[in-house]
């Protein structure tokens, strides 16, 4: 049980690292791409946002969620690439399970404190 564990964040690490690298890599290549937008953000974002449903898509036909590539693919490729991919995909969920209140709430939250507590954090190291 524990060799299963200790495999898995093994998987999601390695998948993490390749995600965030790549991520890294396309700040790179966007570096001074229209000046004073966050562009290779927002393209990291909605890239991983359809590549996370891409992939659930795909896995979900096999049946194979639970499986090491969906792991590495999913949790560590995309969540080291974008966070943001999965709450996308988490709010779906909700919204397709008819949690409209759940839904409107973890995104709002999500957002408006999110924003809130970067602002708390910056302003408590000044």
């Amino acid at each position: 049980m524990l060799t299963d564990t200790i495999r898995n964040i093994i998987i999601a690490g390695a998948g993490s690292f390749a995600g965030g690298a790549l991520r890294y890599t396309i700040s790179l290549i966007m570096k001074g791409v229209g000046r004073g937008f966050p562009w290779a953000t927002l393209a990291v974002n909605l890239t991983g946002c359809f590549l996370i449903g891409l992939l659930w898509g795909l896995l979900s036909r096999t049946s194979s969620d639970n499986s090491s590539w969906a792991l590495f693919l999913t949790v560590g490729v995309c969540g080291g690439f974008t966070t943001f991919s999965t709450f996308s995909k988490e709010s779906l969920l909700l919204l397709q399970g008819g949690n409209i209140w759940a839904f409107a709430a973890y995104v709002a939250l999500s957002i408006i404190a999110g924003i809130a507590l970067v602002a708390v954090g910056y302003y408590l190291a000044r």
